[in-house]
């Protein structure tokens, strides 16, 4: 498979700080990638090397195919960029400040209402921009970073400031680029807004890449616990405790709702003995270990992969 991004051993220190330490890291078309970690873990430092706004101190940065600080311009009109603190000129209007990135980054003539409308800014396109909201604002960002249908995607906390269905928004824009083959990369703090909308999560911590994986691949190499989630009938709660025998880290919710630890393995042999028993309860919910659970047992034991 040809690749978009290819990192190989990239480091980049700052004097003694080490922002980015030994990261090795490849992305191909069509893959949208949360990346992860605390500030100052490095998420920052490898987008910059990605977008040739810093060189590595030690291995090799690849970008479509080239060395993204070359400065070629092909490969600059090609990459897509929102950073996390937008600026823009307060005194242009929305459809001022696109039309002058459209014709910066060689766009086609009248790009920039499309996006206005893809965005759902058309209603403010002739308003300055000292007058948009925070999320507008992001909005007008993302859509400057759209320009040209970026073969590569890099997003930080792109997000902040948008209401509940502008994320849904943000996010179907997001799969659409990425079936498109968009190599997308989400640099967000919002881990529970990343779970359904990334394929792959990358976990930095301390300028190191301690985990990279499918959240299903994450989840295995974790091997921590899903939540079985048990209703049972109005007052059938001992009933039930009496057939499960008081299994270890059994939790009583409320009067009607009991929660269990289960490891795969034992996961699967209560399914087995709830179907062929027939288990006196009404239904049954899992629950596996979300990402902000997963980051932070990757965190606190700084595996590596």
């Amino acid at each position: 498979m040809s690749l978009n991004v290819e990192l190989k051993s990239v480091a980049r220190h700052y004097g003694r700080v080490k922002a980015v330490d030994g990261v090795s890291f490849a992305a191909g078309p069509g893959e949208v990638i949360a990346l992860v970690g605390h500030n100052g873990a490095g998420k920052t430092t490898l987008i910059k090397l990605m977008l040739g706004l810093a060189r590595p101190t030690a291995g090799s940065v690849s970008v479509l195919g080239q060395d993204p600080a070359a400065g070629d311009a092909a490969v600059r009109r090609r990459l897509g960029y929102l950073p996390e603190n937008v600026s823009f000129n307060p005194a242009l209007t929305g459809r001022e400040t696109l039309r002058f990135y459209v014709r910066l980054k060689g766009g086609s003539k009248g790009e920039e209402n499309a996006l206005l409308e893809r965005l759902g800014l058309a209603h403010a396109a002739d308003r300055r921009v000292g007058t948009y909201s925070k999320g507008m604002r992001q909005r007008l960002g993302l859509a400057q970073a759209m320009i040209g249908t970026p073969a590569v995607l890099l997003l930080d906390e792109p997000t902040t400031g948008l209401d509940p269905a502008l994320r849904q928004q943000f996010y179907e824009i997001v799969r659409e680029m990425g079936a498109a083959g968009a190599t997308v990369l989400l640099c967000s703090h919002a881990l529970n807004e990343l779970e359904g909308n990334a394929g792959r999560v990358v976990i930095m911590n301390e300028g190191r890449k301690i985990a990279d994986g499918s959240l299903d691949e994450l989840r295995h190499m974790a091997r921590l616990p899903t939540k079985i989630r048990i209703r049972t009938a109005e007052g059938g709660a001992r009933r039930l405790r009496e057939w499960m025998g008081e299994p270890a880290g059994l939790r009583q919710v409320n009067g009607h709702i009991i929660e269990l630890d289960a490891t795969p393995e034992d996961k699967a042999a209560f399914l087995r003995r709830a179907a062929g028993e027939g288990a006196p309860f009404e239904d049954l919910d899992m629950v596996p270990p979300g990402l902000d659970e997963l980051y932070a047992h990757f965190l606190a034991g700084k595996a590596s992969r």
